[in-house]
């Protein structure tokens, strides 16, 4: 069959455009060399027409110099020309590395769009209004509770604060008064014992009279008490 119809011919990839650009790249290169072979050479011809005196040798000297430079100026327009189909392959690759950018983003954003699409199933507006609903129920109810636990059993809710901010000014009157007349508060002055005798009533103890005749002061023993005469003693 392959000597009837023939081989099916395999054709090789077109190049890219980074391989034609590298490939024009490289002949402009080359061209670049020959023009700056081509600068020194003109170098050389400048310098002998200088030394030479007019006449048929500068002439001579001139027309090769002449013919070098059109060679010159041929070989700066391909290399112009090759420069400028490189920074066309340049645009265009730039173009293309643009678009293949723009197809990457947009299929990352159809991937984002749908699993979005996918979450926002899942999430409703409702659920999460009637969350942040419980949740200020929830607080409301921790503070009442705590209000509850820190509330007094001695202090009567019933005080007006009125009144307590006159008794407050009277106690401070108070206060200033102690201090003007004694110098030292009441409050800060030691306490004094009563006396049980002005509290009583009581007569105040004899002092010395003990039943003896006047004039006569009996004899105490170490105790405190009459004593007994010695002659009742020897009985």
């Amino acid at each position: 069959m392959k000597r009837i119809f023939g081989a099916k011919n395999n054709k090789e990839p077109p190049p890219s455009i980074q391989d034609a650009s590298d490939r024009i790249n490289k002949r402009g290169d080359s061209v670049e060399d020959k023009v700056k072979r081509l600068d020194a050479e003109l170098c050389k011809y400048k310098d002998q027409i200088k030394r030479t005196r007019p006449g048929p040798a500068q002439e001579a000297i001139k027309a090769r110099a002449i013919r070098v430079l059109k060679q010159k100026k041929m070989y700066e327009g391909q290399r112009d020309m090759l420069y400028n189909q490189t920074f066309n392959l340049d645009q265009v690759s730039f173009a293309a590395e643009s678009l293949k950018d723009a197809q990457q983003t947009m299929t990352a954003l159809k991937s984002a769009n749908k699993e979005l699409k996918g979450m926002m199933k899942t999430v409703k507006i409702q659920d999460i209004d009637n969350l942040q609903d419980d949740m200020m129920d929830l607080m409301d109810e921790s503070s009442e509770i705590h209000e509850t636990l820190g509330r007094s059993y001695n202090v009567p809710d019933d005080i007006d604060e009125d009144d307590l901010l006159g008794e407050l000014d009277a106690l401070e009157a108070d206060m200033e008064n102690e201090t003007e007349a004694d110098g030292v508060p009441s409050y800060l002055q030691p306490d004094k014992e009563p006396d049980l005798n002005d509290e009583l009533n009581l007569p105040p103890a004899p002092m010395g009279h003990t039943g003896a005749p006047p004039g006569r002061a009996q004899a105490e023993d170490e105790w405190g008490l009459p004593a007994v005469p010695r002659a009742s003693l020897r009985g």
